[in-house]
């Protein structure tokens, strides 16, 4: 080993830790986190500094980017180029800064993600607002630092007039660490810092009358406040926005969605494929065509609707499934003092007034010291021409001019200085300051004496010699103005407002993001009218929901209309009415429960097939749903433990389970109850605990039994005997619930395969325990067909009975009369040969039409 060679032992971990430490710290100061007081990142900072050092104004021309970027890494930024274009890049674009700095001219990008041509073909300079950021850079308003090699000064912060942090924003990943700072209104900002200002007492809330919210450069909507609060608050929160959209029908009624503003950095070509995507998977329904439209005149997406489709649901999905709806987190982290810290909205404030007091009070300083140094050149050469005739004199007898320099300093052209002190000291001594000094026994300094030997000769004559007093009785109104502006607290925070009123003045805008103060979250089903609607599922497990208005009211007997298309062997097996808030309780042949809100099904005009539940449900190929209860809201407690759930088999089992053991949603459905072999689940009613139950047999063949008869049971029961049935062949073909005083005007309605039917009063049904025959309830015969179904039904209620041809009549229950229990009953619909009854629903009475 060398002599001089020498090897000190660290400890490993030590050295780590230094050295990620080391690391940490430089990406946090210089690279990552912005100044609380300029608002800007070291780089960005450099951008502006390099194109103010090459004459870059708004008022100069433009210059090719990479003599910008070469500038600014010649001298200041010794990194990578792309970094330094792509943050002058940024700084130019409008849709990324609220308030840009940078004045571009070429390909600088756009919305859709496309990048901006290369560095040598694009030109740029600085806006206009970026003059308050770098004016008073050369007063000594804030401290400068040597760049990378030590050769020049750059400053370490920009004495901006503009509140940038708190306009534009800020976001980045240092180590450990993150920022998300969101943008603001100009106009808004100045207000609460003028407001915070004149009363530094001031509370967050009461600064919220002033800055509202975030304010975007793509607009959109802000919905719910309470995260802005709490960000305002903490310096943490989260922001909703969402895009502005519009729906327009045009004059064929079809509806398209028009989209004028997306949310904040969202690319907007990205979110057309997105939706496209959406639409051609068939996770979102009803989406026809979309379109960009966008172009020099703005943002303009269209969405256009498929006409069985409703657009504010559609546009509901795109909110969730699409980034039309983007949260942002706000996380308020940036450098004080060179220190990371989180500030809420107040501090953040606070931070920018002190450091705006800094800057006045260093340009004061320094217009002061300027002021003083002329002043000083002044009373020398007043003091000069009140002695003219004897400084013209010594300089005329002087050999050179260091000797007049020395001879006037020296005052040897003064021949009585008990005179002269007392005429001048108060003048000489008020003006004296750093080098601009009178030294020793002298009655001028170098300076003053310099200026006298300058001095052109036509400053002699009676004219110059007024301006020179005039200008120094300014220079001392000057001087004590700004004496005074150091001296006073209040002055400089007058001077702070005063200048914010005059940024507000020249660069303020309107707000461009609108806020929704809604508190609450905006869920897809406040955005659908709650209206009722004819929700049919076919045999095939094709289900769809129409307006109720699409179906007519015909006469008794009539042939009805077309009222479903149905697909070959298929026919509609389930109708009724729900609104389209309510839940939908899907229960299967195999005794399975699902759960669909009821704008989630598709809605399809009258003559529409529909849409496969399987395709909307995680429900297996093999199963079918058989009953359904819609249900107004899954939440209310009361409401869940005060009702029950009574199922019925075609085997004749029934079972009564608490509601509220269906209230809790899940996407793969849970077992609603447990059917035997050879059974199968067939009808499924909400009860109140009160209710008289039916059972009906397609033989003819009725029970009546109280509710109470049945105990409660858990999901997984198999349940308890209904009805006995006779033999084999026989099976239940409906079941009806009533309560005995809300029901009493209700009666019970039957219908034949044959489309036979009858009205019964219910109290003809003798109450009898459950699990025996029951009785006869309407008399079977070949004309009549076997029993298909089983309704309760009033007079305000009309029926709707579908064929297996799908040939449907609706028709009004008042014109079926009230029979006997075991007549056959009347004609209800004239059916074809070889057709039959596949469903009968109950529905609102409607108004009369005529027949087509």
């Amino acid at each position: 080993m060398p002599d001089k060679q020498r090897i000190i032992p660290v400890n490993i971990e030590d050295q780590m830790k230094s050295a990620y430490i080391d690391y940490s710290m430089s990406v946090i100061v210089s690279r990552a986190l912005p100044d609380v007081r300029d608002g800007l990142k070291p780089v960005h900072r450099r951008v502006l500094f390099g194109m103010e050092q090459l004459g870059l104004s708004f008022r100069n021309s433009h210059k090719k980017s990479a003599r910008i970027v070469g500038e600014v890494l010649g001298k200041y930024h010794p990194h990578g180029d792309t970094s330094v274009y792509d943050t002058m890049v940024r700084m130019a674009q409008d849709w990324s800064l609220r308030y840009p700095l940078v004045d571009g001219q070429g390909n600088f990008g756009s919305m859709d993600g496309d990048s901006p041509a290369a560095m040598r073909y694009t030109e740029a300079r600085m806006r206009r607002i970026s003059e308050s950021i770098l004016g008073d850079l050369d007063k000594d308003t804030v401290d400068h630092q040597l760049n990378f090699d030590d050769t020049l000064k750059e400053p370490t912060v920009l004495p901006t007039k503009i509140p940038n942090l708190l306009v534009n924003g800020a976001s980045g990943i240092a180590v450990g660490m993150a920022t998300n700072m969101m943008p603001h209104n100009l106009n808004e900002v100045v207000d609460g810092i003028i407001a915070t200002v004149d009363n530094p007492e001031i509370t967050i809330d009461e600064l919220m009358e002033f800055v509202k919210a975030p304010d975007f450069p793509t607009g959109g909507i802000i919905y719910g406040i309470e995260g802005v609060k709490e960000a305002f608050r903490t310096g943490r929160g989260r922001v909703v926005l969402r895009a502005r959209t519009e729906i327009v029908v045009d004059s064929d009624d079809r509806e398209t969605i028009v989209i004028t503003e997306i949310p904040y950095q969202v690319n907007k070509s990205v979110l057309v494929q997105k939706i496209a995507e959406l639409a051609n998977e068939g996770k979102v329904e009803g989406i026809r065509n979309v379109a960009d439209l966008s172009d020099r005149d703005g943002l303009r997406v269209e969405v256009e609707v498929k006409r069985d489709a409703m657009a504010s649901i559609v546009l509901s999905y795109l909110f969730k499934y699409t980034p039309l709806q983007s949260s942002y987190g706000v996380n308020n982290v940036c450098l004080v003092n060179g220190r990371p810290m989180t500030l809420n909205l107040k501090e953040q404030m606070e931070e920018f007034i002190l450091f705006r007091i800094e800057v006045i009070q260093r340009r004061t300083q320094f217009e002061l010291n300027k002021a003083l140094a002329r002043a000083h050149i002044l009373i020398g050469l007043l003091i000069a021409l009140d002695y003219l005739d004897e400084v013209i004199a010594l300089i005329r007898a002087s050999a050179n001019p260091e000797e007049a320099k020395q001879g006037l300093m020296k005052g040897d052209f003064i021949d009585d200085k008990k005179a002269f002190w007392a005429k001048f000291r108060d003048l000489v001594e008020e003006v004296q300051t750093g080098e601009f000094i009178v030294e020793g026994d002298n009655v001028l300094s170098e300076w003053q004496a310099k200026a006298i030997l300058d001095m052109r000769l036509q400053k002699l004559t009676g004219l110059e010699i007024d301006k020179i007093r005039e200008e120094y009785a300014e220079i001392k109104g000057i001087i004590d103005d700004l004496k005074d502006i150091l001296a006073s607290e209040a002055r400089q925070r007058t001077i702070v407002k005063e200048e914010l009123t005059e940024v507000k003045t020249r660069f303020g805008d309107e707000r461009r993001s609108e806020i929704s103060f809604d508190t609450s979250e905006i869920s897809i089903t406040d955005m659908i009218p709650d209206e009722d609607v004819v929700v049919t599922i076919s045999k095939l497990g094709y289900i769809k929901r129409t307006p109720v208005a699409e179906y007519r009211s015909q006469s008794r007997g009539g042939r009805g209309s077309r009222g479903s298309k149905t697909r070959d062997k298929d026919f509609l097996e389930h109708m009724f009415i729900a609104s389209n808030h309510n839940y939908l309780m899907l229960f299967t042949e195999q005794g399975r429960c699902f759960w669909l809100r009821i704008y989630e099904i598709p809605e399809a005009g009258k003559q529409s097939a529909g849409r496969v539940i399987q395709n909307i449900l995680a429900m297996p190929k093999d199963d079918n749903v058989k009953a359904y209860i819609s249900v107004a809201d899954l939440t209310d407690e009361e409401f869940l433990n005060s009702h029950s759930i009574i199922f019925a088999t075609k085997r004749g089992q029934v079972k009564k389970t608490s509601l509220e053991a269906y209230s809790r949603p899940r996407t793969n459905g849970i077992n609603a109850i447990t059917i035997n072999e050879g059974d199968q689940l067939l009808e499924v009613k909400l009860t109140n605990g009160s209710s008289a139950v039916f059972l009906a047999t397609k033989k003819g063949q009725a029970i009546h039994f109280e509710e109470a008869k049945v105990r409660n049971m858990g999901r997984n029961a198999a349940g308890v005997r209904g009805i006995s049935l006779d033999g084999p062949d026989d099976e239940v073909v409906g079941m009806v619930t009533l309560d005995h005083e809300q029901d009493a005007d209700k009666t019970i309605l039957v219908v034949s395969s044959q489309g036979m039917g009858k009205r019964t009063d219910w109290k003809e049904y003798r109450v009898t325990n459950r699990g025996g025959k029951g009785v006869k309830t309407m008399n079977i015969t070949d004309k009549t067909g076997e029993l298909v179904t089983i309704k309760g039904v009033t007079e305000d209620n009309d029926l709707m009975i579908t064929n297996r041809s799908g040939i449907l009549i609706r028709t009004k229950m008042a014109d079926l009369r009230v029979m006997g229990r075991s007549t056959q009953g009347v004609k209800l619909i004239r059916l074809e040969k070889g057709d039959s009854i596949a469903d009968v629903a109950v529905v609102p009475a409607g108004e009369d039409d005529e027949e087509e």
